[in-house]
């Protein structure tokens, strides 16, 4: 299992804070692809951390691992 922790405008899609993902094995790049099929989210933008360190998308996720989906902020 993994846990996807979602952040601004993605929680408000989502209409929850983190999701679960059981299906394993799974590379970072599969599961943006599939979390987007599943809940229509905008992900091309996104940067994601895995286990709190940015991550590519050939790396593949394991068990317990923790992956935040950030989307671009601005400021000003």
């Amino acid at each position: 299992m993994i846990n996807i922790l979602l952040f601004a405008h993605l929680q408000e899609i989502v209409g929850k804070q983190c999701i679960t993902w059981m299906e394993l094995p799974i590379t970072v790049g599969d599961l943006k692809q599939k979390v987007t099929e599943k809940y229509n989210l905008p992900l091309q933008s996104v940067m994601v951390a895995v286990n709190e360190e940015y991550a590519e998308d050939q790396l593949e996720l394991k068990a317990g691992d923790v992956v935040a989906l950030i989307p671009p902020v601005s400021g000003g």
